[in-house]
């Protein structure tokens, strides 16, 4: 692997005492093999995606077998009811899978908005039928495996099949989850499969069996997408949406007609010698990040301070990084949506990634925090008569990394939008007990229409169209010998932006190891505060930056990145979160 020596060696000043770690971490010691690998959110999903790489399927069969064991063991984060965008390496070629749900026929654009013309309160917009747009990823992994599927699809469902059917036990993080949510035991269904008669959610251990689902996986096993689709499944979705105290507007017709779609990936030389290849709109995550990445290449390299995978860059880079982000979020605000309702500026989303333009952008950081950034305007592009989308929030993501034997290679990155999405589960109309949950990413569009001007918001809501996501599936060649370097991805709503191009970062500009690059304190910013890794900062950097004008707040940044990267003797090396419960399993 092509990579970068280290910017800087380790600084005397970082503190002498060991840095906070954040709850739930786990030291991880990334992992090697030398044909195929898997790296997945949770053990029993990784061994689901091992399990079919040793039965000869190929990344995508892993891929899918992977997003279905987390439909059950991760239903915080994605799943059967979700959508999901999927990177696919065949060897010779690069392919964008697109997922992502859809507005029903009868959403309108101002759904959201409340009697007193002010957008409802992102907890109140999330809950119930009417957040719940039509679910994407079964029709997109059906559609994908059969151009790149090795496996029938039916043996794929197994493993979540056996697990739904015999039980698991219920992990840590599910548990305390379970436990903070306050709207999921609001669900009858849901309150009956995850809370005893005392409220409290299951104890970390209790195994747990989840029939309805299993029975909801068989349909999808015989009949491929079509058993989600239509039919009873179908109809009893249908019936806990528009019938939910919240109803929805969901038709029979939005969930059969509901069409996956094949886009030209984003490839981006970066640095001169790697060729980062990410999802294009409605996904604003490759572009955000290669614009950030690319302003940063006008300044000098970061000095990292303190031991490899805990280091922090030094102040005058984390200053013009977090000013390069505000700049890059007021344009993902302006311009990005679902490509078939919004232009891209001058007729190509590449626009934004121009050098000169990228070079124009960067040229507007000063020494000391902007009072106001707005968008940019590429060369030749006319002003848009549109308003920025207000920053609102997301979380609940999972992202899965695979390379096969052969040499092909898959970044997954699926979603419910919110923890336990809408909080509504459908059993699937079996009467058993479990299911699934629906997504909320109705609420991943605007859910103001137009700006304090009146101005149009580009991802303002509209029935067919894809809402934006900051899903940064990736993949990364060698840009002169074409050689797959690396897969990798992560949960973390806006975030996934700074999570992704951090490791980016770590891996090829600061001559980490993927783990020790997914290991390093997270920042960032989204137009707002600037976000530092609750306790892994020195207090001197924190307050340099309040210096320079940044409102800074230190929280839990619980990212969940997953990561396979070749070695440079040959073979992979994967990495996974320490702050979630991913492992990697290879061969």
């Amino acid at each position: 692997m092509v990579a970068a020596a280290p910017a800087a060696a380790a600084s005397e000043a970082f503190p002498a005492a060991q840095p906070e770690r954040p709850s739930g971490w786990v030291d991880k010691p990334g992992w090697t093999a030398q044909r195929q690998m898997v790296a997945a959110a949770n053990p029993l999903a990784t061994e689901a995606g091992h399990e079919i790489l040793r039965a000869g399927g190929s990344a995508l069969d892993a891929a899918v077998a992977v997003q279905m064991v987390l439909t059950l063991v991760e239903p915080q984060s994605s799943g059967i009811g979700g959508g999901a965008l999927l990177m696919h390496f065949d060897g010779q070629r690069t392919e964008a899978w697109d997922g992502r749900e859809t507005a029903p026929a009868g959403a309108t654009e101002r759904m959201f908005v409340g009697p007193d013309g002010q957008p409802l309160p992102y907890a109140s917009a999330v809950f119930g039928g009417r957040a719940v747009a039509v679910p994407g990823v079964v029709k997109m992994l059906e559609a994908a495996h059969r151009q790149h599927g090795r496996l029938p699809w039916a043996r794929l469902m197994a493993p979540a099949i056996r697990l739904a059917e015999g039980g698991f036990a219920i992990s840590p993080r599910l548990h305390t989850l379970l436990q903070a949510d306050r709207l999921l035991r609001r669900d009858p269904i849901a309150r009956a499969h995850y809370y005893g008669a005392d409220g409290n959610a299951l104890p970390i251990g209790h195994v747990l069996r989840n029939p309805a689902l299993g029975r909801v996986l068989r349909a999808i096993a015989a009949q491929g997408s079509a058993g989600l689709h239509t039919g009873p499944v179908a109809a009893d979705v249908l019936a806990r949406v528009n019938t939910h105290s919240v109803p929805g507007t969901l038709s029979a017709d939005d969930l059969a007609g509901y069409k996956p779609l094949q886009r030209e990936p984003l490839c981006t030389l970066w640095r001169e010698v790697y060729r980062v290849c990410g999802f294009p709109p409605p996904s604003s995550g490759h572009l955000a990040m290669l614009q950030v990445l690319g302003m940063m290449e006008a300044g000098p390299p970061a000095r990292l301070q303190g031991p490899p995978g805990q280091a922090v860059p030094d102040v005058d880079w984390l200053h013009r990084y977090i000013e390069a982000t505000r700049l890059a979020y007021a344009d993902r605000a302006l311009y990005v949506a679902d490509p078939a309702f919004a232009t891209a500026p001058g007729g190509d989303w590449a626009t934004l990634l121009s050098p000169a333009y990228l070079a124009q952008r960067a040229a507007l950081i000063g020494p000391q925090r902007a009072p106001q950034v707005e968008a940019g305007r590429p060369a030749g592009v006319a002003p848009l008569a549109l308003g920025p989308m207000a920053d609102q929030p997301s979380h609940g993501t999972s992202h899965v990394s695979v390379v096969d034997a052969q040499g092909r290679a898959v970044a997954l990155t699926g979603s419910v939008e919110s923890a336990f999405g809408a909080r509504v589960m459908s059993d699937g109309g079996t009467g058993l007990a479990g299911g699934f949950l629906l997504n909320n990413h109705m609420t991943d569009f605007a859910l103001a229409p137009t700006d304090a001007q009146g101005r149009p918001v580009a991802n303002r809501i509209q029935p067919g169209k894809r809402p934006r996501s900051s899903m940064s599936p990736t993949l990364v060649f060698d840009a002169k010998t074409g050689q797959l370097l690396m897969t990798v991805g992560s949960p973390g709503g806006s975030f996934i932006i700074h999570f992704t191009g951090r490791t980016l970062l770590g891996t090829l500009a600061w001559g980490l190891d993927a783990q020790r690059a997914i290991d390093l304190p997270h920042f960032g910013s989204t137009g707002g505060p600037v976000w530092l890794e609750k306790g892994r900062f020195p207090a001197a950097t924190v307050q340099a930056l309040r210096e320079r004008g940044h409102n800074v707040q230190e929280t839990e940044l619980t990212s969940g990145l997953q990561a396979v990267q070749r070695r440079p003797g040959g073979g992979w090396f994967g990495a996974a979160d320490p702050r979630r419960e991913g492992i990697v399993l290879g061969d």
